[in-house]
């Protein structure tokens, strides 16, 4: 079974997505014949490297919404990352370009390594006010999911992989996704947003009844 996965490092929802995915994957009997591969997706490509003021001015921004009510936007995702497991502080969270951070998510997956740098980079993030877009901070933790700050921070100074996080983009175009987090089972099923942990664990039953 392939399950390919499209989230932004910066996409709360992803997280929590992907949290409860892994759940229902453990307790799935035949884990061993799932495939996961990440997919890139970038939420605001335009974005400069960092956003300037918080996270909130620029929910209300886009959002068009009122100071109270992108507050309470943001205690409700707070809360489900709770539920989930994850202790977002978005208040610190200092968004911005997401690029940089894709190409070494790709570098990684090239080593066997995506789904702890995935978890890794996504936790600094929403959990400890990681600079998306600061090349030297997404380097500085590339060894804690096993690539040297050496060997990271020249990928990002490069233009490597940029190609790859293209064509994530544009297979996501051709499958018709247009949110995060998408996942899609066999090339087939198509599931979006952060689902509770039955949500998936059905939808890998369904897969694997179809494909028995």
């Amino acid at each position: 079974m392939k399950i390919e996965i499209w989230s932004d490092i910066i996409c709360p929802w992803c997280y929590i997505g992907k949290r409860n995915f892994e759940k229902a994957l453990a307790a799935f009997p035949h884990r061993e014949q799932v495939q996961i591969i990440w997919r890139s997706f970038e939420l605001d490509p335009h974005a400069p490297a960092e956003l300037p003021g918080t996270l909130e001015e620029m929910l209300a921004k886009k959002y068009h919404t009122s100071k109270q009510e992108t507050a309470a936007m943001v205690a409700r995702v707070t809360e489900a990352a709770k539920t989930a497991g994850l202790e977002y502080h978005l208040d610190k969270a200092r968004t911005g370009n997401t690029l940089a951070a894709h190409r070494l998510l790709h570098h990684a997956t090239n080593k066997g390594l995506g789904d702890k740098a995935t978890e890794r980079l996504m936790h600094a993030y929403f959990c400890e006010s990681l600079p998306v877009g600061d090349r030297a901070a997404l380097a500085r933790l590339a060894p804690e999911f096993g690539i040297t700050e050496d060997e990271a921070l020249k990928v990002l100074e490069s233009e490597a992989y940029a190609e790859a996080v293209r064509a994530d983009e544009a297979r996501a175009t051709k499958l018709g996704i247009n949110v995060v987090p998408s996942f899609v089972i066999n090339e087939k099923h198509l599931i979006t947003g952060g689902q509770p942990v039955e949500g998936f664990a059905a939808a890998l039953r369904q897969a694997m009844t179809e494909s028995a």
